[in-house]
C-alpha cells in the first residue's frame, strides 16, 4: 500500500547553516511567502528561533509541517526521548510532524534497533506524527527495514542534486515505497553555474534555481533548499508550478558526478 506524503508540502525551507537573527527572520520571511514545511534538526541549534519564528507568524499549527533530527548523541534509549522533548519545548511544540534519526552511524556505536525502536516510542507517545530516517544507504534501510518495517519509514533524507543524483539508493526507496526527501539540491552553489542549467532556464525564462528545483519535484521527491534572501525564496517557492520536459529532465539526469558535498568524518560507506 502506497504511503500518503501529500500531508507534507513537497518544498520545504531548509534551515541548515542558519543561524540566531538571521535564521529567526529566514523562516519568518518564507512562512510569509507561503512555506508550510520547515525543516530543522538539534545539531543546527536554530529549533528555537525556527519555533519562535513559527509562533509568531500566526498561522495555525495544522497548517504547518515540522521536521526536525534527533542528533547522534542523542541515539540510546535513555536519551532519544528527552531529547525529542527538549526539541519540541525550542519549538514550542506539542509534537513535530515527522522526526528523524539524522545520521546511521553514531561514534557512541547504538544499534540500530535500539534507537530505531526509541523513535517508534516517540510517535507512540505522540511526540511526533511519523518517522524516517536520514543519509541512510541501501544497507542500512535493509537492516532499519528489517527492524520496524518499510511502512514505519516515512522518508529517508539524503543529499541529491543534478551532480548527485544517488539513482541506486532513489530506486531502492522507490521499490520498498520509502519517500526520498532532497537536501542540497544546489550542491552548496554548484549546480546554479552548471552550463547546462543555465541554457534550460534562459530558454525557459527562469531561473536555475527553479530549473533545478523544478527538477526535483518531477522525480516525485520533495526538498528542502534555504535562503535568507525573500526573493529567492519566494522564487523558489513559485519553482513547485514550473514543468520541464521529459527532454530536459533526461538532460539534467546527465550531469550525475558523483559530487557529493556531505561528507562528515563519521559518515556511511556511500552507495554508488
Amino acid at each position: 500500500m502506497t504511503k500518503v506524503i501529500n500531508e507534507m508540502p513537497k518544498l520545504g525551507m531548509g534551515t541548515f547553516r542558519l543561524e540566531g537573527d538571521v535564521c529567526y527572520d529566514a523562516v519568518s520571511m518564507a512562512l510569509e511567502e507561503g512555506y508550510r514545511h520547515i525543516d530543522t534538526a538539534q545539531i543546527y541549534g536554530n529549533e528555537e528561533q525556527v519555533g519562535r519564528a513559527i509562533k509568531d507568524s500566526g498561522i495555525n499549527r495544522e497548517e504547518l509541517f515540522i521536521t526536525t533530527k534527533v542528533w547522534n548523541d542523542k541515539l540510546s534509549s535513555e536519551a532519544f526521548i528527552p531529547s525529542v522533548k527538549e526539541s519540541l519545548s525550542k519549538l514550542g511544540q506539542d509534537h513535530v510532524d515527522l522526526l528523524l534519526v539524522h545520521w546511521p552511524a553514531p561514534p557512541q556505536g547504538v544499534s540500530m534497533a535500539e534507537y530505531l525502536n526509541a523513535a517508534m516510542a516517540a510517535k507512540s507517545q505522540g511526540l511526533t506524527k511519523e518517522i524516517g530516517v536520514s543519509n541512510f544507504t541501501i544497507e542500512h534501510l535493509t537492516q532499519a527495514i528489517n527492524i520496524i518495517g518499510a511502512d514505519n519509514i516515512f522518508t529517508n533524507q539524503v543529499e541529491v542534486h543534478p551532480y548527485l543524483t544517488n539513482d541506486r539508493l532513489r530506486f531502492f526507496c522507490e521499490a520498498n515505497d520509502i519517500h526520498i526527501t532532497a537536501y542540497m539540491p544546489f550542491a552548496v552553489g554548484k549546480v546554479l553555474k552548471d552550463e547546462t542549467i543555465m541554457e534550460i532556464a534562459h530558454e525557459l525564462g527562469i531561473s536555475a534555481a527553479q530549473v533545478v528545483i523544478a527538477w526535483v519535484l518531477e522525480h516525485g521527491m520533495t526538498t528542502i533548499p534555504s535562503s535568507t534572501k525573500r526573493a529567492h525564496l519566494k522564487a523558489n517557492f513559485d519553482a513547485r508550478d514550473m514543468l520541464l520536459s521529459d527532454e530536459h529532465v533526461a538532460h539534467i539526469d546527465g550531469l550525475n558526478r558523483n559530487d557529493r558535498q556531505a561528507t562528515p568524518d563519521f559518515a556511511p560507506q556511500w552507495d554508488e
